[in-house]
């Protein structure tokens, strides 16, 4: 090799070849998880939207004030 000739290995120790497959599934298994984590919210959303007047606090407090109810 030459100084003027690109090195064969990146850095990383990776062949071009190799980067550009790592790259490859790199980026599918990136927009795999993303599908996946968009149908998670839109289904949490469909079970308790968020945002509204609506909170998980409403029930804890619910079933607390049973709690305390039963004790007293």
């Amino acid at each position: 090799m030459t100084l003027h000739e690109p090195p064969d290995e990146a850095v990383s120790g990776l062949t071009a070849t190799e980067a550009r497959e790592f790259h490859k599934i790199f980026v599918t298994s990136f927009i795999v998880f993303l599908i996946i984590a968009l149908i998670a919210h839109a289904l949490a959303w469909e079970w308790r939207p968020w945002g509204g007047h609506y909170s998980m606090i409403d029930g804890a407090s619910h079933v607390a004030g049973l709690i305390t109810s039963a004790f007293a």
